[in-house]
């Protein structure tokens, strides 16, 4: 009998695909950003965490419903702390010691987001924690906590039926205005350790089953990715983390990056990612010397491939790779 020394997850594809024709939008932990941005830097047509990155049900609930409404944000909304002024919605990269610099920032990214929302075909959404901080003095949830003192907030566990009757809500609102659009659930394998090995466990489980649930709920219109299985059950070894421990390391991002390409992505667009990967690195090519003939027809070459495939891909733009090339000849 042949010996076996990993459980492989195995990802079967789903029913529909994510490409270069359904935009994307893309909320939640820093593990959005991980497979977010290998998206993005493949050309699809993605926005991901226009609000930086947020962690619990609650919070990606709140940003999703802000970025369906559009409602700008105004100075009641922003609290000045350490001489900055900041969203509690808001990742602190949004922060400014001027309150006009600050909201121009905020609805900048809002606004281009509520546009997006409407040709969205497909909402990624990874969750990191159950547990939420609601803000003492308005006793509403929080994105993010600025590290403003802990005694200014009190901090909750959301139970399985708290998540599920908030999302029912929300994606019964998202399916009345797009019927057809599709909404994958993740769990981020990153471990919250500050709540401690079982308290990460018992926040992981309560995910879980709330998506289980919402799953079961909207059949034909949510569904769920297996990122954090894959993290523990199919890369069970400390090789496969950071030096942290407990974030994923590149390579595992990028083992868990080729289970979602094949479970979403199409064989033709699977083609086009290797033209546009390919169109990429020629272009990163610094050349010896530039006045060559042949770095010449090796420029008109790759001007040309980008022509075409702009051509035949609606949206597609290679602007940071032409101007690349206009710098290196």
């Amino acid at each position: 009998m042949k010996s076996k020394f990993r459980t492989k997850v195995d990802v079967k594809q789903f029913p529909f695909s994510i490409g270069y024709n359904t935009p994307t939008l893309m909320l939640g932990s820093c593990f959005t950003n991980n497979i977010g941005e290998l998206l993005v830097e493949r050309k699809f047509p993605v926005i991901v965490n226009p609000f930086g990155v947020v962690y619990n049900p609650t919070s990606v609930a709140l940003v999703l419903n802000r970025i369906i409404n559009g409602s700008a944000y105004t100075e009641d909304d922003l609290i000045n702390h350490n001489g900055l002024w900041l969203s509690l919605h808001h990742h602190s990269s949004f922060s400014d010691a001027s309150k006009e610099l600050c909201l121009k920032k905020i609805n900048g990214e809002l606004a281009k987001a509520h546009q997006f929302m409407d040709k969205s075909q497909r909402i990624i959404l990874t969750l990191g924690t159950a547990r939420i901080y609601n803000y003492k003095k308005t006793r509403l949830p929080v994105a993010n906590c600025h590290k403003i003192p802990a005694n200014e907030f009190t901090r909750h566990l959301l139970s399985v039926d708290e998540i599920v009757n908030e999302w029912n809500q929300l994606i019964e609102k998202i399916l009345q205005k797009q019927p057809d659009q599709k909404i994958v659930f993740t769990v981020s394998p990153v471990r919250h350790w500050k709540d401690g090995a079982h308290g990460n466990q018992i926040s992981k489980a309560t995910l879980l089953l709330a998506i289980e649930q919402l799953a079961a709920n909207f059949k034909e219109s949510v569904f769920y990715f297996p990122s954090y299985e894959i993290m523990m059950d199919d890369l069970r070894d400390y090789r496969f983390y950071a030096d942290d421990m407990l974030h994923p390391s590149p390579l595992a991002i990028e083992y868990i990056w080729e289970k979602f390409y094949d479970a979403f992505v199409t064989t033709n667009d699977q083609k086009l990612i290797k033209e546009v990967e390919s169109i990429i690195r020629a272009c990163q090519h610094r050349p010896f010397n530039a006045n060559t003939s042949q770095h010449k027809e090796f420029t008109a070459k790759i001007r040309k491939k980008i022509t075409e495939i702009e051509k035949r891909t609606d949206g597609i733009s290679f602007a940071d790779e032409l101007l690349l090339l206009s710098q290196n000849t």
